[in-house]
């Protein structure tokens, strides 16, 4: 964790690799590329280049290509994890961040091949030890196409 990210409120950005060393996510379920508007314990933007190769959409749905909405509240989930990581430090690298609940998501408009979703993702209130809550908007340049409300929990591995 960058001190002067956390002492200034400054926000960084986190490339894939360090994404990948900070989460255990990996292909074919990463789903983000990387995340940017880090601002330690406050809020973190996720970036996924949806490309038209990515694998889901062989089968959601080959006539008319859609990120699964699922996939998109993941995306949230994933961005979350690396602000809670980025926020309490290397030495939290070692554990894992999972779902507790949705409170509540909806979804507004498509994502499609060739799309740049924009994650945007906000601690909602403090955190309680492990338990952390979390609001999130997913984009597509202006346009809203997802919300969710949810918390995550960090787990040894």
């Amino acid at each position: 964790m960058s001190g002067s990210a956390a002492i200034t409120g400054k926000a960084i950005e986190i490339g894939r690799e360090r994404i990948m060393q900070m989460i255990p996510h990996r292909d074919p379920f990463l789903m983000i590329d990387k995340v940017v508007d880090v601002v330690t314990n406050e809020r973190a933007t996720g970036i996924k280049n949806v490309s038209p190769d990515e694998y889901y959409f062989k089968g959601h749905f080959p006539t008319r290509p859609v990120m699964p909405g699922v996939l998109i509240i993941e995306a949230m989930a994933q961005t979350a994890a690396v602000l809670v990581v980025h926020t309490l430090g290397p030495e939290w690298e070692d554990k894992l961040v999972y779902f507790t609940n949705i409170y509540s998501a909806k979804f507004k408009h498509t994502v499609v091949p060739g799309d740049v979703l924009s994650v945007h993702v906000a601690k909602d209130g403090k955190n309680r030890g492990r338990f952390w809550r979390f609001v999130g908007e997913a984009k597509v340049g202006d346009q809203v196409c997802a919300e969710a409300e949810f918390a995550a929990m960090i787990m040894d591995k």
